[in-house]
C-alpha cells in the first residue's frame, strides 16, 4: 500500500477516534437532528473533504513542507477565531456566577425560615417540607461550585488569551517558525483543551445546581402565594410584622433566576457547540504533523 493511501486512512483513523469520544458522542434517536448533532455531521463531512484534498494533493506529488505548514497555521488560526467568541460567552458566565453568588444569600434566609415552619407545623406540603430542610446543606453545596466555577472561568480565560497572543505573533504571509507553530499546537492540544473543558463540566454543575434552587423556589412560591399561613407564622417566630415588599421577594426571586438561568444555558449549550468544533479542529492538527513527517523521510531529512 502506498504512502499516499496510508495517510488518508491514518486520517480516517484519527477523526473516527475524535468523533467516537464521549465528547461528541451522541444517542441514535428519530426525529430532526438536534443543532449539536448538525453540526457533528458538518464537521463530519469537513473532514471528509480534508481527507479528500490531502489526497488529492498527494497524487499529484505537489505537497510541500511549507505548503503543510501554512495549511497548519492557518487552522490554528481558525481555532483563534472561534476562542475569542467563546471568550464573550465565558465572561457571561462570570456575570451569572457573580450574580447567583450575591443572591444565594437572600434566597437562604427564606428557604430556612421556611424550613423553621415546615418543621415547627408542618405547613408545607410533602414533599416540600423534606426539601426545605435538606436544602439548606444543598446552598453549601451551591456556593462550593459557584467558587469552583469561578476559578475554572478565569483560568480558561487567561489560558484562552495566552492562545491568542501566540497565534497573533505568526505571520503567515512571511517566513513561518516551524518550532513557534510546533509550541502553539501543543499548547492548544494539551492546555487549551483541557481548561476548556474544566470550565464547561464546572458550568454545567452550576446550570444543575440553578436547575434545583429554581424548582424548590417554584415550590415555595406556588404554596405562599396561594395562603398567608406562611407569612403568618413568620410573623408569630420572628416576633415582628412582615414588610410588604417581602411577601413579592420569593416571587420576584423566582423570576429572576428562572429568566437569567434560561439565559445562561443557551449560551452554554454555545459554549458547548464551539467547543466540540474548537476539539476537532486541534485533533486534526496532528494529521499535518504525520504528513509532514513523512515528506521528511521521502525527502531523506
Amino acid at each position: 500500500m502506498n504512502n499516499g493511501i496510508l495517510s488518508v486512512l491514518k486520517l480516517s483513523a484519527l477523526f473516527t477516534l475524535v468523533l467516537a469520544s464521549p465528547a461528541f458522542a451522541d444517542e441514535n434517536v428519530c426525529g430532526p437532528m438536534t443543532p449539536a448533532e448538525e453540526q457533528t455531521l458538518k464537521l463530519q463531512q469537513e473532514n471528509s473533504n480534508l481527507a479528500a484534498r490531502i489526497q488529492e494533493l498527494e497524487s499529484r506529488r505537489c505537497i510541500s513542507v511549507d505548503l503543510l505548514r501554512q495549511k497548519k497555521t492557518q487552522r490554528l488560526k481558525e481555532i483563534a477565531t472561534d476562542v475569542r467568541q467563546q471568550r464573550k460567552t465565558v465572561e457571561d458566565f462570570q456575570g451569572f456566577v457573580t450574580w447567583m453568588s450575591a443572591n444565594l444569600a437572600g434566597y437562604n434566609k427564606y428557604i430556612q425560615t421556611g424550613s423553621y415552619a415546615a418543621v415547627a407545623a408542618r405547613m408545607l406540603p410533602i414533599p416540600y417540607a423534606g426539601q426545605a430542610s435538606i436544602f439548606t446543606k444543598f446552598l453549601t453545596q451551591f456556593t462550593i461550585s459557584l467558587n469552583s466555577a469561578s476559578l475554572s472561568i478565569n483560568n480558561y480565560l487567561g489560558t484562552s488569551l495566552k492562545y491568542i497572543e501566540m497565534v497573533d505573533t505568526i505571520d503567515p504571509a512571511g517566513p513561518i517558525d516551524q518550532k513557534s507553530v510546533d509550541d502553539l499546537s501543543a499548547f492548544a492540544d494539551q492546555q487549551l483543551i483541557k481548561d476548556m473543558y474544566e470550565a464547561q463540566n464546572r458550568l454545567t454543575a452550576v446550570s444543575d445546581l440553578a436547575s434545583g434552587a429554581l424548582s424548590f423556589l417554584q415550590s415555595l412560591n406556588n404554596f405562599v402565594s396561594g395562603t398567608d399561613e406562611y407569612w403568618n407564622k413568620m410573623k408569630g417566630a420572628f416576633r415582628k410584622d412582615i414588610d410588604p415588599k417581602e411577601k413579592s421577594y420569593i416571587s420576584e426571586s423566582t423570576s429572576n433566576l428562572k429568566t437569567r438561568a434560561a439565559i445562561f444555558n443557551s449560551r452554554l449549550k454555545s459554549f458547548e457547540e464551539l467547543g466540540k468544533k474548537q476539539t476537532t479542529a486541534v485533533k486534526s492538527l496532528a494529521v499535518y504533523d504525520e504528513l509532514n513527517a513523512e515528506l521528511a523521510v521521502k525527502s531523506g531529512r
